[in-house]
């Protein structure tokens, strides 16, 4: 979204309500208690949607990076350590085939292979961005021609995990390497769907009308945390529904939901108002990390807090005055990845930041 709610497309598009700002440079601020030795790992363009490798020592990712030559997000990955992207020249490892426009990218069992969500059998090209819609919406393209593809690390395409018609994206895998939850329209809505590593035995999980998207798997892979829209008058269902017509959906009121994997004991649990997203469940399976603006008067300031995984206990985890995003933990517990528009000299950029956690 472009002040931006791009998110990388739903995973979702890179520069999510990214704004320009003249906020000192800083990658570290001081009420970031749990954060410790914070590093910059990507310097301009928009990186997002980072997920580590089953090994920890590697992460996927999403970037728009120009200087690349990226016309839009592309998959990338790099190892958290060792690759100096503020060298000339240096670049990590393209894995997308660089036509179309890519999404939520993640590593498969054995770190051999990743997963993607990727437009290019619609089109070469990169497909248009949305307008605002009247009244100043942001908007997030739920682009039909998005399918999941697995692709070894050299980048080349292994299998097609969907091929059914319509938007098909926004895939993670389990902690255990077993199953895969993705988001889907198969059915006419936006639901979360799971199946088998192989892309096989394809179960609807959730049925409520609204997006559901975003979703992880709990460290036990017993549960997923989710992001979700309920649009509740029929004014606004209305509005939803006609958006999705055109590829569309406006999220600008969304809530964290739990649920089992086969989507028994779904529970919404943040009731905060305004854009509460990308959510990931703490190591110790007790406690939940997000995205919000509930605390911007004007909706554009997103940090990352962490809540009981019944909603209470809620607590600030970062500071910075545009963006902070997409917060992920390595498989040990001992370091958190996310997406910032902190230490970018004033500009659009959301760059990716490594930090030891501190409990």
């Amino acid at each position: 979204m472009k002040v931006v709610f791009i998110v990388v497309a739903w995973c979702i598009s890179s520069s999510a309500f990214a704004q320009p700002t003249s906020q000192p440079s800083l990658t570290h601020y001081p009420q970031e208690q749990h954060l410790k030795n914070v590093r910059q790992l990507t310097f301009g363009g928009d990186n997002a949607e980072a997920y580590w490798s089953f090994d920890g020592k590697k992460v996927s990712f999403q970037s728009n990076n120009k200087a690349w030559g990226l016309a839009c997000d592309q998959i990338f990955y790099m190892p958290v350590e060792g690759l100096d992207l503020q060298q000339t020249g240096k670049q990590p490892t393209r894995i997308s085939t660089g036509l179309g426009r890519t999404t939520c990218a993640f590593f498969m069992p054995g770190d051999k292979q990743i997963l993607y969500g990727s437009t290019h059998l619609g089109a070469k090209e990169c497909p248009p961005d949305p307008g605002r819609a009247p009244g100043g919406k942001y908007l997030w393209p739920i682009y039909d021609s998005y399918d999941i593809f697995v692709a070894d690390l050299k980048g080349k395409v292994k299998k097609q995990l969907t091929k059914t018609p319509g938007y098909d994206a926004e895939a993670t895998v389990s902690p255990q390497g077993d199953k895969i939850v993705f988001t889907s329209t198969r059915n006419g809505d936006l639901d979360l769907y799971i199946m088998d590593i192989d892309g096989k035995n394809v179960k609807q999980i959730t049925h409520e009308l609204g997006y559901d998207g975003g979703a992880f798997f709990s460290p036990d892979g017993k549960k997923l945390v989710f992001r979700a829209s309920r649009p509740k008058t029929e004014e606004a269902k209305k509005e939803y529904r006609e958006y999705l017509k055109q590829g569309l959906v406006a999220p600008t009121d969304m809530e964290i939901y739990t649920c089992n994997v086969d989507g028994t004991n779904l529970k919404q649990i943040t009731n905060l108002g305004k854009a509460n997203w990308a959510p990931f469940y703490h190591p110790s399976g007790k406690k939940i990390l997000f995205s919000s603006n509930h605390k911007s008067a004007r909706g554009f300031q997103f940090n990352i807090f962490m809540m009981n995984e019944d909603g209470t206990g809620l607590e600030q985890i970062t500071y910075d005055g545009v963006f902070d995003s997409f917060p992920m933990f390595s498989p040990d517990g001992k370091r958190l990845i996310f997406s910032s528009n902190r230490n970018n000299g004033g500009n659009h950029d959301t760059n990716l930041f490594v930090a030891d956690w501190v409990d």
